[in-house]
């Protein structure tokens, strides 16, 4: 299988630019990487891929990218950050038509194996109203009440690759991924994720010599976050299972608050901020984290690296580019 055609598309973003890498890294020698940005806006570029800029919402384009193709991977989705989910709402569910136009694609060119990235956001927003909310298990999506926009997309996607599964020769899996970060992601600009915007906050106050930083919300609001190296090993992971044709979490079990956030960048950074909350910006659910109970029955594996280990990876990558830029 190393000389069969692998289609990562996204491949311009962070978890498709880093699986690209891993995919390499794992002596993959035909990969074709897709992304609707201009390359000199991708994240990563390998020089060995076969990297396209195409707009995959075109079924045309889709029967292009998949065309010999023996594994596909889904990483392509218009999202960012909660401010960008809560106010793009329309774009974020457009991205059924990437899903949907590869998965006809892919049964037309009679792919093997079909890999689409969904999401937490999946989950029933009233079973996340507090911080004291249990860790969510995959049947906590229904009934259904996701996150609108960006969750409702990913939920309709999650039941088309069930039916393709079910229905045709195409076999698909499904993870929802949790809050996944690390180097080669978004930093700045409205997409990034709550590790990599409060590591750069810290990061410029550290630079300009001040010592304030703003957290939306209150700051008692908890996550967990996956590091990128066990997201890419957990989607390797599932694509191959012979079994496992139902959506499972992605994601770390290890739950902090906002606040907490802070004061592990703060101890890698060596620096104490003044925080002011701003209680009128988006901040999402009170409280989300991952039950891995299912991924550890049936791959005997779960995420596992410690958030502080992935911080001081994220922080030191993102130092770098803003010395190199300031």
């Amino acid at each position: 299988m190393k000389d069969d055609t692998i289609i990562v598309c996204g491949a311009g973003g962070f978890v498709g630019g880093n699986l690209v890498r891993f995919l390499e890294e794992k002596e993959y020698t035909r990969i074709r990487a897709i992304d609707v940005k201009p390359q000199d806006q991708w994240f990563q570029i390998s020089d060995t891929a076969d990297n396209l800029v195409l707009n995959l919402e075109s079924i045309d384009n889709c029967r292009r990218v998949v065309d010999g193709a023996r594994w596909v991977f889904n990483l392509a989705a218009n999202m960012g950050g909660i401010g960008f989910i809560e106010g793009n709402k329309r774009a974020c569910m457009l991205s059924v038509l990437v899903n949907t136009h590869l998965l006809m694609a892919s049964e037309e060119a009679e792919v093997e194996r079909f890999f689409f990235s969904s999401s937490a956001c999946v989950y029933n927003n009233e079973k996340q109203k507090d911080t004291s909310s249990l860790a969510l298990r995959e049947s906590d999506a229904y009934p259904a009440l996701p996150q609108d926009g960006y969750g409702w997309e990913k939920l309709f996607s999650e039941r088309l690759c069930g039916h393709y599964s079910s229905e045709s020769d195409l076999i698909t899996r499904v993870a929802r991924y949790h809050n996944t970060f690390g180097p080669f992601g978004a930093f700045v600009g409205g997409r990034e994720k709550a590790p990599a915007a409060i590591c750069r906050k810290i990061i410029e106050a550290k630079i300009n010599g001040t010592s304030e930083i703003e957290i939306w919300g209150t700051g008692e609001q908890e996550r967990s976050f996956t590091y990128i190296d066990d997201c890419l090993e957990g989607t390797y992971q599932i694509i191959q299972h012979p079994d496992l044709d139902f959506p499972v979490n992605l994601g770390s079990s290890e739950r902090v608050s906002i606040n907490t956030l802070v004061d592990m960048v703060e101890e890698i950074a060596g620096i104490k901020m003044t925080r002011r909350y701003l209680l009128d910006a988006p901040i999402g659910v009170k409280g989300r984290n991952s039950d891995n109970s299912l991924i550890k029955q049936h791959l005997d594996w779960e995420p596992s690296i410690p958030l502080a280990h992935g911080l001081e990876k994220t922080y030191e990558w993102i130092y770098n580019c803003i010395k190199r830029t300031s």
